[in-house]
């Protein structure tokens, strides 16, 4: 005799599957006491307004206006006493009328001389950013600093919102809200408080977890595979935190190495350098982390709806042979993104001929290697914290039962050979069941001990007699097989 199941399970790749409510309490008896944690440090640490210093008038730290190119005219280098170290005495140079079109001097303009071998070259209608020196001389208040780039930043900009909508649509949405949350985060926390004498570590820590946990509910929504992720990313910032703050220390890093930290050292001497230098190596594997415990809680999730019965260790070493790829591929893009941001560097260390050791040691390369080994070391440890992690939650957690079922029998309607016993009835092997006992030719019908009461009253033994089922209680009857 055979039997046809109508019961069969899902395995697109869909909603994740519901976690119990015992679940969801554990969850949020961790998640939801540290979000106020977030919420109330950010609260205490908030900036009121920055400081005021006098303006030094060193790089940035400048009074900046706009500017027009309104004439280019070409001249002799020699008349205009500009001769280039590459170029003959006879090259061409140009002088650039430039009109200031902001600030209390707009209209006025000045001349700006452009030689041969120049990297910057102007066009006439060319907007720029010029520094404004009020104590200089007149002729030498003003200086070219910079060019506006404000219309291909914003097209930029736009194509990459269109391209992030158009393929990840609702999601891709919410993504980029998130993305603005963290900019504003950022911007308006972080470096604020940073600048108000606030200690950097403990700003990172707690911006960098707001920022972690807006980004990830609001990119992924509000279930438990979210939750196992932020977790996870939790305790690897805390990792990199710690081994920061011991190998920064031990190698007697300063984080004042370049003209731009020197100058931050300057204006704020209060500011903790080496503790920026830490902030920057938690915030710089934030976007990354989020990036790895989320494809391991979800490899994980994905795996146990393919195989519901699998055990925590089964769960957690298929997800890891997931996760060793995305080690290997996610250390070398932090690696190669750290050494193309360093490569100007790399290539005067290379044009000093200063040997292997001495760049290596140095307190501007060292400072680089850790901030990549010790992020890097958070990025490895969080596929196993996570995937392990959330392993445990899925092999231990129960399931809410499926919509419609009631206790002792399946969902309503549904065929009771589909699936095994509801609540301790027999089994189809023992008692009273499908193979021994009173079966299907006789004797009691489906009320011995599944639950259910006998079709029709009970009058009619399914099959007794030879005579056909009557119609099931919300089903189709089935023909018996002779």
């Amino acid at each position: 005799m055979t039997h046809s199941h109508a019961h069969s399970h899902s395995h697109d790749h869909g909603p994740a599957t519901p976690a119990s409510r015992r679940l969801r309490t554990v969850i949020a008896a961790v998640l939801i006491p540290f979000s106020l944690l977030v919420l109330v440090g950010m609260l205490v640490l908030w900036p009121g307004e920055p400081p005021q210093h006098k303006r030094s008038g060193v790089g940035f730290d400048t009074e900046r206006q706009r500017a027009t190119v309104t004439q280019i005219d070409e001249v002799d280098c020699a008349e205009v006493n500009a001769q280039s170290q590459n170029a003959d005495k006879d090259d061409k140079c140009q002088r650039v009328t430039i009109e200031v079109t902001s600030g209390k001097n707009k209209g006025r303009t000045f001349k700006e001389i452009v030689t041969p071998d120049a990297l910057r070259r102007y066009d006439v209608g060319q907007d720029l950013v010029v520094s404004y020196q009020p104590d200089a001389p007149p002729e030498v208040q003003y200086a070219v600093v910079d060019v506006v780039r404000t219309v291909p930043l914003v097209v930029l900009a736009v194509i990459f919102a269109l391209a992030v909508v158009v393929v990840g649509r609702l999601r891709g949405v919410a993504a980029l809200i998130a993305l603005a949350v963290s900019f504003g985060i950022l911007i308006l926390f972080i470096l604020p408080a940073i600048i108000a004498g606030s200690n950097p570590l403990l700003v990172a820590i707690i911006g960098g977890s707001a920022i972690m946990l807006i980004a990830l509910y609001l990119s992924h929504g509000f279930n438990a595979r979210t939750s196992v992720a932020a977790i996870g990313t939790l305790a690897s910032l805390l990792l990199i935190g710690l081994l920061g703050s011991i190998f920064i220390g031990w190698a007697k890093l300063t984080g004042s190495t370049d003209d731009f930290t020197g100058l931050i050292h300057d204006q704020y001497p209060d500011i903790e350098m080496s503790g920026l230098l830490l902030a920057s190596v938690l915030i710089g594997s934030l976007g990354v982390l989020d990036d790895v415990t989320v494809t391991q809680s979800s490899a994980v999730w994905e795996l146990r709806q393919a195989d519901p019965s699998a055990s925590w260790k089964k769960l957690y070493g298929a997800a890891m042979r997931i996760g060793r790829d995305h080690i290997a591929s996610v250390v070398n893009t932090l690696v190669l993104a750290y050494a193309g941001a360093a490569l100007p560097l790399l290539l005067l260390f290379t044009t000093a001929r200063v040997g292997v050791g001495g760049v290596l040691t140095s307190e501007l390369v060292t400072q680089e290697i850790v901030r990549t080994l010790v992020g890097s070391i958070g990025l490895v440890a969080s596929v196993p914290l996570t995937t392990a992690l959330a392993a445990v939650v899925l092999s231990t957690d129960r399931p809410p039962a499926p919509a419609g079922s009631r206790r002792g029998g399946p969902p309503a309607g549904e065929d009771p050979e589909a699936y095994g016993p509801y609540g301790g009835g027999p089994s189809q092997g023992g008692g009273p069941s499908y193979g021994g006992g009173p079966s299907y030719g006789g004797g009691p019908s489906y009320d011995s001990g599944l639950g259910y009461p006998p079709y029709d009253g009970g009058a009619q033994p399914y099959g007794g007699g030879g005579d056909q089922p009557p119609p099931r209680p919300g089903g189709r009857g089935r023909r018996r097989k002779r």
